[in-house]
């Protein structure tokens, strides 16, 4: 099948080659030549801007946008809807809110264009093991779409969630879960470090996956960066965050649905771009000022 993927990074290059693996014809476009010429090296069909992308494709294209969420990709719909046809289809396969989601479904309808939001996990790991793939839209434009998706994914990896919007949300709170989940082995990894047994994590780690009932592929990622620096002394304690959980917290307060622990991942990761908070500082004068505690200082 012939598809365009617009956006080569980390994911998109990935995505690219598993796709020329699989034997699609595939144009690709970054705002990087550089990055173009490298990728289309791979077997892929380089473009030189949104409009060549178009020309390259013949009807019904199928141009999928690996692009950052936000303005990014409403530039891009603003670049290539004035030059799609009728029954062309656009699939974001980025992060973007769900309700961006819905409102540019909305948008492409009215040019008579297919939108698909395709929720896409697998990071890094994609080119090998293949992406799960969370898919929202309109039933027809997932089917003509469906021979990239059965390539991109592992078997029983894809699969249509609901209509425009519901891929990103799917996605949303997978990516929520995954604080969580981050959170619970890093403080269990944290009591273990720091027990009075010298234990091996690596191996504790490879052990736990053997049948253990909190056995996971992020337990595999945890041995593999263990062997790599075993103390995780070379990175610092910073951890970022997408939105994902952000917005997953949200749409959990105003369904009046309970989210502790989604809740206090999320804080945690705020708290990692904090060397010395204020609020530590506070609970610490105060302790010393009603209770006589102890302070320790600069």
């Amino acid at each position: 099948m012939q598809v365009a993927l617009i956006g080569l990074g980390k994911m998109g290059g990935n995505m690219v080659e598993r796709l020329v693996q699989g034997g699609h014809q595939v144009v690709a476009y970054d705002r990087d030549q550089a990055v173009t010429a490298k990728v289309a090296a791979g077997g892929a069909t380089a473009a030189t801007s949104l409009n060549d992308v178009v020309d390259k494709l013949t009807p019904r294209r199928v141009v999928w946008l690996m692009v950052p969420s936000g303005a990014p990709v409403d530039s891009s719909l603003d670049t290539l809807l004035p030059v799609l046809e009728r029954g062309d289809v656009i699939v974001d396969g980025g992060n973007s809110h769900y309700s961006d989601s819905q409102l540019r479904a909305k948008r492409c309808a009215e040019k008579g264009v297919s939108f698909l939001d395709a929720g896409t996990s697998g990071g890094v790991w994609g080119l090998k093991v293949g992406y799960c793939l969370m898919v929202g839209g309109d039933q027809d434009a997932f089917d003509y779409v469906a021979p990239v998706f059965k390539t991109l994914a592992p078997p029983d990896g894809f699969l249509r969630v609901g209509p425009a919007g519901a891929g990103h949300y799917v996605k949303m709170v997978h990516n929520g879960i995954e604080y969580g989940m981050l959170q619970a082995y890093a403080e269990g990894f944290e009591v273990l470090e720091s027990s009075a047994f010298d234990l091996d994590l690596g191996a504790i780690s490879h052990l736990w996956n053997q049948g253990s009932v909190v056995r996971s592929w992020l337990l595999e990622l945890t041995e593999l960066a263990l062997a790599d620096d075993p103390g995780l002394a070379q990175i610092k304690g910073y951890v970022d965050d997408t939105g994902e959980g952000r917005w997953t917290l949200l749409e959990a307060l105003q369904q009046n649905v309970p989210t502790p622990v989604l809740a206090l991942s999320l804080m945690m990761r705020i708290r990692s771009r904090q060397s010395d908070s204020f609020a530590a500082r506070y609970v610490a004068a105060l302790r010393n000022q009603f209770g006589g505690h102890a302070v320790k200082h600069d």
